[in-house]
């Protein structure tokens, strides 16, 4: 619609200037001694008017020819930029699909082509890391500091992870506390702190990521167990026979993780030996009554309660549901011997045997003869014991 106004608009002046002209005869008069030139004043008005749009093209094209040496520098400019931000995108699949070498060429073609230098040169060095340079690696890493401005964080995340792949755990906490105090609490710098407390063996540091990490669902509860597991049974280890910490220990870790019957039959006996057996009958009776585990059937045997009646009465409850756990059937004899109800305790002691033969049975009924004096029989269960346990 527009380029119609301007035709209409272009027919319209003409027009009007062919009857301007029709009408006008005036004429001007050109003297150039010895010379006179007599022209018509719209011959005059017409040649003055091609001088000046033809003065006016050549100052044009004298412009352009002097700008054009710049033009052609921009255009190569643009190339240059347009080639490295297509080696940097091409690069960045590459080394998603695991061509690492080839990463490397098109990041370090990236970066001499002024595109993006920072994450050029934060993608030379993750593909130098993948192909064991450390050395490049390292210069990459220099030359991305030097645009740090943009690529701050990134960097200090790049660094932290090569120092976790090194092993190298001390500079990776300081790496990570810088950038917790730049704010930047992420699922990533989480997981790399994971991965950093646990080489430096601080195991409490673990256990608190892990149940970071499992309420944002950075880990899913399968994933967090084993992780929450090793945690508490390195803490345990280390509180090993002392019992004030390992009250104090037990206090920390929610009730949710006590009922896993893994980490119980890992952390009991550790509360049994260290003089603490009733927690550790309780613990096992809580879980118990929702979730058989057999180990902690067996180490029931082991602990005391305050009231043995009942704790016999819980273990033959658990035998209505589980007749056939040798474990138990050895646990209720054990708590026969200490009742002393010894006829009990032999009955559920050879009833376990023939579930399943084991050296602690052998040696519970090779030390009931011997209180009996049944010498002889005491004999053959030590002997047996002692088979079983070569």
């Amino acid at each position: 619609m527009r380029a119609l106004f301007w035709l209409l608009g272009l027919f319209t002046f003409a027009v009007t200037l062919a009857v301007l002209a029709r009408y006008n005869s005036a004429y001007a008069l050109l003297v150039l001694p010895p010379y006179r030139v007599q022209i018509s004043l719209n011959l005059l008005a017409l040649l003055t008017a091609a001088a000046f749009i033809g003065f006016y093209l050549l100052l044009r094209l004298i412009a352009r020819t002097i700008e054009l040496p710049g033009q052609v520098e921009a255009w190569r400019q643009r190339r240059r930029r347009q080639a490295a931000a297509e080696a940097l995108q091409d690069g960045s699949r590459l080394y998603l699909e695991g061509r690492y070498g080839q990463a490397y060429r098109h990041a370090e073609a990236a970066y001499d082509g002024g595109f993006a230098p920072g994450l050029s040169a934060l993608l030379a060095a993750k593909a130098a890391q993948a192909l064991r340079e450390p050395e490049r690696r390292q210069q990459w890493l220099d030359r991305a500091a030097e645009h740090d401005r943009d690529i701050h964080m990134a960097r200090l995340m790049v660094e932290t992870e090569h120092a976790v792949n090194d092993r190298r755990f001390d500079v990776a906490a300081t790496l990570l506390e810088q950038l917790r105090n730049s704010g930047h609490r992420h699922i990533a710098a989480l997981r790399l702190s994971l991965q950093t407390e646990q080489g430096r063996g601080r195991w409490e540091e673990v256990a608190r990521i892990t149940r970071q990490l499992r309420k944002y669902r950075a880990l899913t509860p399968e994933q967090a167990a084993p992780l929450l597991r090793r945690a508490q049974q390195e803490q345990l280890r280390e509180a090993d026979g002392d019992l004030d910490a390992l009250h104090r220990l037990w206090q920390s870790i929610p009730e949710e993780e006590r009922q896993d019957p893994r980490f119980l039959a890992r952390a009991l006996p550790l509360y049994i030996g260290a003089g603490d057996e009733l927690l550790a009958a309780k613990a096992i009776e809580s879980v118990l009554d929702k979730d058989w585990e057999p180990e902690l059937a067996v180490l029931y045997g082991r602990c005391k309660s305050a009231d043995l009646r009942a704790q016999l009465a819980t273990a033959e409850r658990w035998l209505k549901t589980h007749p056939d756990d040798a474990g138990l059937l050895l646990t209720l004899g054990r708590l026969c011997l200490r009742a002393q109800l010894w006829g009990k305790a032999e009955s559920y002691l050879e009833a376990s045997l023939s579930m399943a033969p084991s050296r602690a049975a052998h040696l519970e009924l090779a030390r009931l003869a011997e209180s009996l004096e049944r010498g002889e029989k005491a004999n053959q269960h030590f002997r047996a014991a002692a088979e079983l346990g070569a």
